[in-house]
């Protein structure tokens, strides 16, 4: 379980102007139109009061403040939005006002977006001290303090929109919702527009999301990494109440620790009881109490093939210059795309102890390849840097290219056999035959798909599976929607994200024909049958 120690431990926050006072003092003054109490004060409670102090209160010996960057990961309910608005004040009208300040908040969306604004506009529209000074223009989602010519602005997922804009503060609303293109355009163009002046402040403000290569899961898995004290980062705020793998979601305990606003009302204990309920019955349900009640950050899939903590059990290196040096027995599977996207190469090698060491090659377009990954959401520009992706020249996969790469794969290594899907691989299988590779078909059907299935699963439960780490492998196991027939087999599907899963494809036809080992090679029924061609 994550939770910043300091919100709870009664430990000194530095405020040597007088900063953070100043804001906790003019946010208690404010109202909220939904609070019962007489007066309708703004609830800001000690845990709030805390993050505030904490973000306001530490300068540098400039009167520079400190933290420039937070990320408060909360779960649903705990009210993350109204802090949120209040902050959006605090700059626009409070004691952090500039002259002439912008401060934008952004979501995936223009519901979404809205929910911000319009948590900030009732706040105003229900105080008429606010109100006097403020200019809410709702059908733009902006709001102006005429007097300093400073404004408050929501916007969604249009990238191109934001650039050129100056932000003093920018309000990252929702990032795990933040997808493909999109998402990354307009992260791209807030996150570049905070260095043009001095003292900028982004606020990512979110629940926890699904998968791990994606853009929200990065700034998380920093902001993590900073919280637990292995990276020294001043300048980062990480607020982050997470429940992890290993905690029992169950114990009530865990619910408070981490929902800070139960100790305060909210949200409310009866309902939680009654969706835990809900939750022990279904699967579906209790993912998402864990999601979005309890804030873990889960695997990409809504029905995965398997939990991705136990698929990174075996992240542990395959060495295959050591392979290649003994020529152990290896196996091939190749899952060809229809040139536009990602087409790939997993080798296999039994481990010795019942179990599989795998490694992939991928291959994609060279032509914007920015804009492939964008499309997924993910970067396939870092990954090509870093060896993970083979681009090939033009805006189609070079077949001939990832053919030459097969043939080199069985000059190094003692490949056995390679295992095509003939659907779109006979002209390559065809080449290969000619000059005597061994080759094979393996149709993506439930005949051969199913047993191949049930033994990388068995592998991967087992901890028999290590595959290196390999990223863009691990995320096409993290895509995979699993399809389950009424005999109980289970086949992959992509599902309607359209996210890639050639590369855990692949792998399960590497492993299955590397099962059989031997015999499958001694025994294989010719793929390759003349009558065919003489047609």
């Amino acid at each position: 379980m994550l939770a910043p120690a300091w919100i709870a431990d009664g430990s000194e926050i530095a405020d040597p102007m007088g900063h953070g006072e100043k804001a906790v003092q003019w946010l208690r003054k404010l109202k909220h139109p939904k609070n019962p109490a007489p007066g309708h004060p703004f609830q800001l409670d000690p845990w709030q009061e805390r993050v505030v102090r904490r973000i306001y209160g530490p300068r540098d010996e400039h009167g520079q403040r400190i933290v420039r960057r937070v990320v408060l990961l909360l779960p649903r309910g705990n009210r993350k939005t109204s802090l949120a608005a209040a902050l959006n004040l605090l700059h626009l009208m409070g004691p952090e006002r500039k002259p002439g300040g912008l401060i934008l908040s952004a979501a995936a969306s223009h519901e979404q977006a809205k929910e911000l604004f319009n948590e900030t506009a009732m706040i105003i529209q229900g105080d008429y001290r606010l109100a006097k000074h403020l200019q809410v223009r709702e059908y733009v989602s902006r709001i102006g303090f005429g007097r300093e010519r400073s404004r408050y602005v929501a916007v969604a997922s249009d990238g191109k929109g934001q650039h050129g804009k100056t932000p003093d503060v920018v309000v990252a609303d929702e990032i795990h919702a933040w997808e493909g293109r999109p998402g990354l355009r307009l992260w791209e163009a807030l996150d570049s527009a905070l260095v043009k002046v001095s003292g900028t402040l982004l606020i990512v403000a979110s629940t926890s999301g699904r998968g791990q290569e994606n853009l929200a899961w990065q700034q998380v898995e920093y902001a993590i990494r900073v919280q637990k004290g292995e990276i020294d980062d001043p300048a980062t705020l990480p607020v982050i109440f997470m429940a992890e793998e290993d905690d029992d979601w169950q114990d009530e305990a865990l619910w408070h620790a981490v929902n800070p606003g139960l100790a305060h009302g909210y949200p409310d204990l009866e309902a939680f009881r009654d969706k835990a309920k809900k939750a022990q019955h279904s699967p579906f349900e209790r993912d998402s109490f864990k999601q979005f009640n309890l804030n873990r950050w889960l695997d990409a899939s809504t029905s995965p093939f398997v939990d991705m903590a136990t698929y990174d059990r075996g992240a542990d290196a395959v060495d295959l210059d050591e392979l290649e040096l003994v020529q152990a027995p290896c196996w091939l599977g190749v899952d060809l795309s229809k040139n536009e996207d990602l087409t790939v190469v997993v080798a296999c090698w039994q481990d010795g102890a019942g179990g599989y060491q795998v490694h992939p090659w991928f291959f994609c377009p060279e032509d914007n390849l920015r804009t492939r990954g964008e499309l997924h959401g993910v970067d396939y520009i870092t990954w090509a840097e870093e060896g993970f992706i083979i681009p090939t020249p033009g805006n189609t996969v070079d077949l001939r290219a990832v053919e030459d790469h097969v043939r080199e794969l069985f000059a190094r290594f003692n490949v056995r056999e390679a295992a095509f899907d003939p659907h779109l691989g006979r002209h390559m299988m065809s080449n290969l035959h000619d000059d005597g590779l061994p080759v094979a078909e393996f149709r993506q059907g439930w005949v051969s798909m199913a047993p191949a299935v049930k033994e990388l699963e068995r592998a991967i439960l087992a901890g028999s599976f290590r595959h290196g780490g390999h990223p863009v492998l691990r995320w096409n196991f993290e895509n995979i929607q699993l399809h389950v027939d009424a005999a109980g087999n289970k086949a992959f599907h992509k599902g309607k994200s359209g996210n890639k899963i050639d590369g855990a494809v692949a792998a399960a036809m590497a492993v299955a024909r590397c099962a059989e080992g031997e015999e499958a090679f001694a025994t294989a029924a010719p793929w390759f049958d003349d009558d065919m061609w003489t047609a």
